[in-house]
């Protein structure tokens, strides 16, 4: 199958000969991050692309190590920089946090947030749960969002209230776009809000460790959820979990799980954690729950 016989839209054709792909060998050795750039396109459409010529080579019986690199995620350094350039971030509704994060919390990969009770930390996991959801002509990701609550205290009527704000915020600074927009006024309703976010309510940490493990099938499943918010990540495992090195190889398991899976569907992973004393330096310093064995 040649470049101009592709399944795949006719402007993506048409800019893939204008870019100097004319042939399916020279396709399935581009990485996304540099079809991407070479096409002007997102980084996703780049991949759907690349899984195209993926399939139509393996048709051939054509199966190089060009298409293994491209299956196996090979990238070089540069790749690695123009990908890391190209990721969406969501806003936290904080300019200052979001400053301080780099533009907001990142796509494909994992950031811990610990604070002590009664901060506000799951006063943000519920706002990027919003957030997420923000159409993608209004600046946002247009995703859905996955919610596991280890301690009860998600509050759907705050989560309601924060919608609201959201909406009001998106009329305020655009409008007279609201009515053209493909999504319409239908999408812009606390109710549709809501109804994307996927809740779970655990109740220990072998449930916990159930959900995270049953997370790829769900994602596979859920295609448009683009961040999994855990709140709060070490609860359970403070309270019920009695073998030290045990929990600390559990533990360190799951976050290499969820940083997979973050890179691999293109989400953001945002684990809520609370804080301890830890006595160091002649003086009581606060630290993250279970130190830094989550993110290894």
């Amino acid at each position: 199958m040649e470049i101009a016989n592709l399944p795949i839209a006719t402007s993506h054709r048409a800019k893939l000969l204008a870019a100097g792909y004319s042939s399916l060998a020279a396709l399935s050795a581009a990485s996304p991050p540099r079809l991407a750039r070479d096409l002007s396109i997102g980084i996703q459409e780049a991949e759907d692309i690349l899984k195209v010529a993926v399939d139509a080579n393996k048709s051939k019986g054509v199966d190089g190590p060009s298409t293994s690199s491209v299956l196996k995620g090979a990238q070089n350094a540069w790749d690695m920089l123009s990908d890391e350039q190209s990721r969406k971030h969501i806003n936290t509704g904080s300019a200052d946090l979001n400053n301080i994060l780099g533009g907001g919390i990142q796509c494909k990969e994992v950031t811990e947030i610990g604070g002590v009770p009664g901060i506000g930390k799951t006063q943000l996991g519920i706002q990027l749960a919003i957030n997420v959801q923000i159409p993608v002509e209004y600046g946002g990701l247009g995703g859905k969002a996955v919610y596991i609550d280890t301690e009860g205290s998600f509050m759907v009527e705050r989560a309601y209230q924060i919608a609201e704000g959201c909406i009001s915020d998106i009329l305020e600074y655009f409008p007279y776009c609201h009515d053209k927009a493909p999504s319409g006024q239908e999408r812009l309703k606390p109710e549709s809000f809501l109804a994307d976010i996927y809740y779970f309510r655990i109740c220990s940490y072998t449930e916990q460790i159930a959900v995270i493990n049953y997370l790829e099938k769900f994602l596979e499943e859920h295609k448009n959820v683009r961040i999994v918010i855990i709140d709060s990540v070490t609860f359970h495992f403070r309270q019920d979990f009695d073998d030290m090195a045990l929990r600390t190889r559990v533990l360190s398991g799951l976050s290499l799980k969820l940083m997979k899976l973050a890179k691999a569907y293109n989400l953001a992973v945002v684990l809520l954690n609370q804080v301890t004393t830890k006595f160091t330096e002649g003086s009581f310093q606060l630290t993250l729950a279970l130190g830094s064995c989550l993110l290894v």
